[in-house]
């Protein structure tokens, strides 16, 4: 299935913030450093916000699940 581009700054502001503000990087190993150049798609039926960790610049990527939806490990 093709990666179908979506428009993360359709968020409402709120939304964003937490989304920039909340994220983990695999190579810091670190939560909550930020991410920067925020890109929204969806992918197999999942959307997904990939950005640049704003300590490393390593991409970092957050799933987002629906209210439904349960994360995982």
């Amino acid at each position: 299935m093709d990666k179908q581009q979506r428009d993360f700054y359709q968020r409402d502001q709120e939304e964003q913030a937490s989304f920039l503000e909340q994220t983990w990087c695999n190579k810091c190993q670190e939560v909550d450093l930020g991410m920067t150049d925020p890109e929204e798609y969806e992918l197999d039926g999942k959307v997904c916000i990939d950005g640049k960790c704003k300590k490393c610049g390593e991409t970092v990527t957050t799933e987002i699940f629906g209210e439904d939806e349960e994360w995982e490990e």
